[in-house]
């Protein structure tokens, strides 16, 4: 039974979408502010986490992001309707999704799975034995089973799940061109609503993630293109 938390300060959609999900066979906590969610975080595990940008004290956003200094649990960030700035810094500091108030339960719902069905390992078949594939580049190692990337002095560098699809996109496909179109369907597929500046973001964090100071990016900009992983990869 997956294991959500809920962080919205508005009683009357707390309670719709607690009765609404655990009808779907979901376990959910809900809290209204930042500290009923590091408490909640201290107390037990979660699969997911669905946070509000307008809270009390401290906006979702600052949360999302001490969140990211320690947690890679996946992050659906709640906005404003047509909000584009709170969904590019919500990007930026490591949200998985968005979605824009108002909205219908089963919307999130979809989201939730979507998001849920990404950052989760890839299932073994009856039989078949943990066989763990890496992807290899620069130095750099992803182990696709753990969906883990490992800098070249061996040390875990976190991801949000949507880093590591993106990532995951560059590496199948290296030294090519691929356009924004072409990545957001490699990484997120096609259900996934998408505004002008949402892969340029991820692309950025990415960067920062994987560059630490090199003179030449391993993510290249191709212009009027889109993006090209410059370096080979190879399977092990």
């Amino acid at each position: 039974m997956p294991r959500l938390l809920f962080v919205d300060d508005d009683d009357e959609i707390l309670d719709l979408l607690t009765q609404f999900f655990r009808r779907h066979d979901y376990k959910v906590v809900a809290v209204k502010d930042g500290a009923g969610m590091f408490a909640a975080l201290k107390r037990e595990a979660f699969d997911l986490i669905v946070l509000d940008v307008m809270l009390p004290r401290e906006d979702g956003l600052s949360l999302c992001r001490r969140l990211r200094a320690t947690s890679a649990i996946p992050v659906i960030m709640l906005t404003a309707m047509g909000d584009e700035t709170d969904r590019v810094v919500g990007l930026e500091i490591g949200a998985d999704d968005y979605l824009g108030k108002p909205f219908s339960a089963r919307e999130l719902l979809a989201r939730v799975k979507s998001v849920l069905r990404r950052s989760a390992p890839p299932a073994l078949a009856a039989g078949q034995e943990a066989i763990r594939p890496t992807l290899a580049f620069a130095g750099w190692r992803l182990d696709l089973s753990r969906r883990e990337l490992r800098a070249p002095d061996d040390m875990m560098v976190p991801l949000s799940g949507g880093e590591f699809d993106l990532l995951l996109a560059f590496a199948e496909h290296p030294q090519r061109v691929l356009s924004r179109d072409q990545l957001l369907d490699y990484a997120h597929g096609h259900e996934h609503e998408v505004f002008d500046r949402s892969i340029d973001v991820q692309v950025s964090r990415l960067r920062r993630k994987l560059d630490g100071g090199q003179t030449a990016s391993l993510i290249q900009t191709v212009r009027n293109g889109g993006y090209m992983f410059a370096v080979k990869v190879e399977r092990t």
